[in-house]
């Protein structure tokens, strides 16, 4: 069985994503939703009987199993809520909601109406980092440093003097609800949910972050995680222990992962990155949706809800000590 796959949104991380799924043989796209039937058939024309629709409706009550969501994330709570509504499975794309609440009610929604939800953190469903937890099981971790900043390919826009959806509150915009959700995920993967978090941010007119340094606060130690969109970083990933210091080129998407220990002798961990960064995720949900009533699944779906609840709680505070609200968190 091949589960018919539904998507909101044409930009290029949808084209990933459908790519993704097709490749692991457990999805055939079916329909694609956009505000533009024109933009829908273009995006569609590399596809055979693929549906184009510019009505959500249309989309939700249509022939399909699943619907993959990368609208502006704003929009993804009614999106989701109509999806589900209509009993659909949905994979959102991160960062899935706003705000805890936005979360907390898809959830509660998702198990009365029987069907899945998954947040789209593609970091967390890589082999590599189930080697990372595992490496780390024996070690003990004493601190770490996690960045992830690449200049925007928004960025000349906004200096124009326009307001990109990524920059605006409006939308949930800001680079913590970008590419900060990866070093929370990563952080919140292999130490747990922190104690305490918070947020210094360099924050726009417009009342979002363009930049951050955040510090995640565990029993004995700290992680700090830097992000930004208006300059690009190189500097590499680290896990400090007792014995060594875990070296990762990223934690957004790992292709090496060194462990250089005290005495300086060192480690390569077997890391083999995917061709395509998002089939792993595409995977993983495949297998979930299909057998969802065996225990092994059950419960991993369970951890990836809970690692979801705590990194939107843990995003939530580091917001709100920087002083950046979001117009979906006045409803």
């Amino acid at each position: 069985m091949k589960l018919k796959l539904g998507v909101i949104g044409t930009g290029w991380i949808s084209r990933s994503f459908i790519d993704a799924a097709l490749a692991t043989g457990k999805y055939h796209f079916s329909a694609v939703f956009t505000r533009n039937l024109a933009t829908g058939v273009t995006f569609t024309e590399d596809f055979h009987h693929v549906d184009v629709f510019d009505e959500l409706t249309e989309l939700v009550t249509a022939d399909l199993d699943v619907i993959y969501i990368a609208s502006p994330n704003s929009l993804h709570f009614e999106q989701a809520k109509a999806a589900i509504s209509a009993g659909k499975h949905v994979i959102v794309e991160k960062p899935a909601f706003s705000n805890p609440t936005e979360l907390e009610a898809i959830i509660k929604l998702a198990a009365k109406e029987q069907v899945l939800f998954f947040e789209a953190a593609r970091n967390l469903h890589e082999k590599s980092f189930d080697l990372i937890r595992a490496f780390l099981e024996d070690k003990t971790v004493i601190g770490a440093d996690f960045t992830y900043a690449k200049y925007s390919s928004k960025m000349p826009a906004l200096l124009d003097g326009q307001l990109p959806n990524k920059f605006n509150p409006a939308f949930s915009g800001g680079l913590l609800a970008d590419l900060g959700v990866y070093l929370l995920y990563a952080a919140h993967a292999f130490f747990g949910k922190p104690k305490y978090a918070r947020y210094e941010a360099q924050v726009l007119d417009s009342g979002v972050d363009i930049s951050g340094v955040g510090i995640l606060t565990y029993d004995g130690f700290h992680v700090s995680i830097k992000t930004g969109g208006h300059y690009n970083s190189f500097v590499p990933c680290e896990i400090f222990t007792t014995t060594g210091t875990l070296v990762l080129d990223a934690v957004n998407a790992v292709k090496y992962a060194r462990f250089i220990s005290l005495d300086g002798t060192t480690h390569e961990l077997p890391i083999k990155p995917t061709k395509n960064n998002m089939q792993e995720e595409a995977m993983d949900f495949a297998k979930i949706m299909l057998e969802p009533d065996t225990q092994a699944n059950f419960d991993l779906y369970e951890d990836w809800l809970n690692l979801a609840i705590n990194v939107s709680e843990t995003s939530y505070a580091m917001r709100e000590s920087a002083g950046i609200k979001f117009n979906a968190d006045e409803k």
